[in-house]
């Protein structure tokens, strides 16, 4: 993980869905530590109240995870909290009436992931619509690699969540400096 930090990655989530919660908290210190030493934020997935007891910088939660607003309320005011989106009607429902206190939302994954087993892509109409309605930063899932950002950059994305492209590299620093650098050009042919 510090390779990757090292390589350009500027914040760090912790996602095991099947460990049990004294598993995931020692999992998380050794990944805290890096990322405070780093000063980059640590976000837990799935887990508000485990978030907020490690001391995490934050928490994402899912469709089917606890709502917004009781992360927020376990994580307190000062935590990240973000949000998956994968439809319209996800993203609707979090803008409001009184919108979800969330500081980020996801949108994806734009393509099927291993990551998100059985879940069907939502492709990059989704994700330019995300990024045209949120009043939030919003963070692209699935399939994210130098060879699609391209694209995605052109549908408004600016912040990408990757997992395989970095933990499956033989040098993930390498990686993710190819990934940042495919970012900065294909903003950069935008102009923005």
């Amino acid at each position: 993980m510090a390779a990757c930090i090292e390589g350009g990655v500027d914040i760090v989530q912790l996602r095991d869905k099947d460990l049990p919660d004294d598993q995931v908290a020692r999992r998380s210190a050794p990944v805290q530590r890096v990322c405070a030493d780093n000063h980059v934020p640590f976000i837990l997935n799935d887990r508000p109240d485990l978030a907020a007891a490690i001391g995490a910088d934050g928490v994402h939660v899912g469709q089917d995870d606890l709502s917004p607003e009781e992360a927020r309320r376990l994580v307190g005011d000062a935590a990240i909290v973000g949000l998956s989106t994968h439809a319209s009607s996800e993203l609707t429902h979090a803008l409001g009436p009184d919108p979800a206190p969330v500081d980020y939302v996801s949108a994806g994954p734009v393509v099927p992931t291993p990551t998100k087993p059985g879940r069907e892509g939502t492709g990059v109409a989704y994700i330019a619509e995300a990024v045209q309605r949120s009043p939030w930063t919003v963070w692209v899932t699935g399939g994210v690699d130098p060879g699609s950002v391209g694209e995605l950059v052109t549908a408004g994305a600016r912040h990408f969540v990757v997992v395989r492209w970095l933990t499956e590299a033989d040098d993930p620093r390498s990686n993710a400096r190819l990934l940042c650098r495919a970012i900065d050009d294909a903003v950069a042919r935008l102009g923005s």
